[in-house]
């Protein structure tokens, strides 16, 4: 057991997804500085994984478990805990929160008053909300004077346009909170920084465009700084085809799926959400490394890979006419940094936006894979939600105190 002065710097960040469970500690004395990162992944599966890396001793971990549900991914995780880090002495825990409704985008401290508008607006997100709630009060009967606090996906764009928030269904939905609200927010504010950062301000300010490509995927289109539109809309369910989610189907599906194969609301959403994407046009894998490595001798994953290719490039297109042009393109996400064919894929054909991709650059994974005076420039950056999530946190109890 590590002593209290030294756990009292620290602060424990959740990325709690709707198949997996992140978290990092961080040292947070002068700079914050990883000390510990997990990852439960495959929750919902027979076989999934827990992985510990330390980065200050040599207690590295990996094992393979079943994790059949949340509830035990989030015991798995609690007795992991126990005995080595006493979370009654942490600064704060920082969730990322996916949905926070209409009332709720600024980080903000989790009261009972919070959950109770977060259980309210459940039906928004179902694939989340319920999750994280539960961690959340989890940790609050395990340690209930610990500072919790919640970090919204909807916060980056909580200042969309108005013509980009309006959906085209009748104006009385819009008093129930039912509009446009984007998600991904946290990557893709930590990306907007690290654009800065690593390119100017000039750059960041430019007309960018954020292509956030992992199981889930989304893009955002940035002019001055600030999201001027995004793909997914009142839920992460909408936009592109991703992993296992639909992206945008035709509304005339759900009569004639509901009444042809006798789908009840819970199954069609359950079908949309975790039999479609990548998953229900290849039939056999929602991973992009495995489509690739099948795609010569399965046409089910070469035409599951081109649909993904396709999906992108065409909102990329849309997007540069939303922004009046193009000046960054960066991919971001497990797809978007770890796939160069992927990648070169979506810019072929792109070149009337001035995209054009190193193929040398591109296959090296390089920081910037665009051909060198080519007008538009092409990134890859990793996304750090956890940092994002952490310096959020800082800033807030440090504003309190």
């Amino acid at each position: 057991m590590e002593n209290s002065q030294t756990l009292a710097g620290r602060l424990l960040i959740i990325n709690g997804g709707s198949s997996s469970i992140k978290f990092t500690v961080f040292e947070s004395s002068e700079t914050l500085k990883r000390a510990f990162t997990g990852h439960i992944e495959g929750i919902g599966q027979s076989s999934g994984h827990f992985t510990i890396k330390d980065f200050v001793g040599t207690q590295n971990e990996s094992q393979t478990l079943g994790v059949p549900s949340y509830a035990v991914a989030v015991s798995t995780l609690f007795g992991w805990f126990q005995g080595r880090i006493d979370l009654a002495a942490f600064k704060a825990v920082g969730h990322r929160v996916v949905h926070g409704g209409p009332k709720y985008w600024l980080p903000t401290l989790i009261t009972p008053t919070l959950i109770e508008e977060l259980r309210r607006v459940t039906s928004f997100d179902p694939e989340h909300l319920p999750d994280e709630i539960m961690l959340i009060e989890e940790l609050s009967l395990r340690f209930p004077e610990l500072k919790q606090i919640a970090c919204f996906d909807t916060a980056f764009h909580r200042d969309l346009p108005r013509v980009a928030q309006q959906l085209p269904i009748p104006r009385r939905f819009e008093a129930q909170g039912l509009r446009r609200y984007g998600f991904h927010g946290i990557s893709y504010a930590y990306l907007l920084q690290e654009l800065e950062r690593v390119a100017g301000k000039k750059a960041a300010k430019g007309r960018v465009i954020l292509a956030h490509l992992g199981n889930g995927a989304s893009l955002a289109a940035i002019r001055g700084g600030q999201c001027q539109d995004t793909s997914m809309s009142f839920t992460p369910a909408a936009g592109l085809m991703m992993g296992t989610r639909s992206g945008d189907i035709d509304p005339g599906l759900v009569s004639i799926l509901m009444k042809s194969e006798q789908l009840s609301p819970t199954l069609f959403d359950d079908m949309m959400n975790h039999e479609s994407g990548l998953l229900g046009v290849s039939e056999t894998s929602s991973d992009m490394r495995v489509l690739l490595a099948n795609e010569e001798s399965d046409i089910r994953a070469s035409e599951a890979i081109a649909l993904f290719c396709y999906q992108v490039k065409k909102w990329i297109g849309a997007y540069a006419a939303v922004l009046g042009g193009l000046d960054t393109l960066v991919f971001a996400g497990g797809i978007g940094e770890n796939a160069p064919i992927i990648r070169e894929r979506i810019c072929a054909g792109l070149d009337f936006l001035d995209i054009q991709i190193d193929s040398k650059l591109n296959a090296k994974n390089e920081a910037v894979i665009s051909v060198i005076g080519s007008g538009a420039k092409i990134r890859v950056i990793h996304p750090d939600e956890e940092l994002m999530i952490a310096r959020s946190v800082l800033k807030l109890i440090q504003h309190d105190d």
